[in-house]
């Protein structure tokens, strides 16, 4: 650092004040400081002239060469063992080209094994049920939701008659078919079962007969008190089944032999 005394600053000033600017002369009382920063005039023209029009970094020519074949892209980093064949798999079903798990649970038959269907009600089980003349349930069978309730018909009519002698078989409208009547004759019983408003010549039908039905639906109500017969949140058909089973023996201790 270099320190100046006031007479040697005067000298200095003077000197600088002194200093050609632009052509030559000099212009007193003029800073070296102030406009212009002591460059000449042709040094300010040059800075001041205007920019040249900006050019392209890269010349113009042929298109960039793509990093991939155009078709399937990424196709050429992939690697080979993931490659498959034109037409590899058409004609084998989805389910065994990938991976997942098995349609309906654990190799039981799916939905239709266990009696699961899709009805208007939602998706379901239609249980039937066969009870004798004081509304006890004898037997059972589990149907999917969309079925009709005459499919389970047969094997409880047989079911029934395993067990003793059947006088009558009262039933609803939904059960007016003549090949079922057909099938309770050669049991040996008597078909209650009124005519559908599409049946124009079924036969007549017991009618104070077929007012004992509603004993058969105070059944139902009564097994419905379980949670678990009202709702099926069982899995498989067996252990549906086995509900039915057991809301039914309760039922037949609380009603007495």
């Amino acid at each position: 650092m270099v320190i100046l005394s006031g007479a040697d600053w005067s000298r200095l000033k003077a000197a600088l004040d002194a200093a050609p600017v632009g052509d030559g002369q000099a212009v007193p009382g003029r800073a070296a400081h102030g406009r212009g920063g002591g460059l000449a005039a042709a040094q300010r023209r040059e800075v001041a002239r205007g920019a040249a029009r900006a050019g392209a970094v890269v010349e113009g020519g042929a298109a960039a060469h793509p990093l991939v074949p155009l078709r399937g892209v990424g196709a050429g980093v992939r690697p080979p063992a993931r490659r498959r064949a034109a037409g590899a798999g058409r004609g084998v079903h989805g389910r065994h080209q990938r991976a997942r798990a098995p349609e309906g649970g654990r190799g039981g038959g799916g939905a239709h094994a266990h009696a699961l269907g899709r009805s208007r009600g939602g998706y379901g089980t239609k249980a039937c049920c066969a009870a004798d003349a004081r509304g006890r349930a004898l037997a059972f069978a589990l149907i999917p939701g969309q079925a009709p309730e005459l499919a389970a018909a047969p094997a409880l009519l047989g079911a029934a008659a395993a067990l003793g002698a059947v006088g009558r078989v009262v039933c609803d409208r939904g059960y007016s078919s003549e090949r079922w009547r057909d099938a309770i004759r050669a049991a040996g019983a008597e078909p209650v079962v009124p005519a559908h408003p599409t049946h124009r010549n079924a036969p007549a039908h017991d009618r104070a007969a077929y007012r004992l039905r509603h004993r058969v639906e105070n059944l139902w109500a009564r097994l419905r008190e379980s949670r678990a017969v009202a709702t099926r949140y069982d899995k498989t058909a067996a252990s549906y089944m086995a509900g039915l089973h057991l809301a039914a023996a309760l039922d037949w201790l609380s009603n007495g032999p």
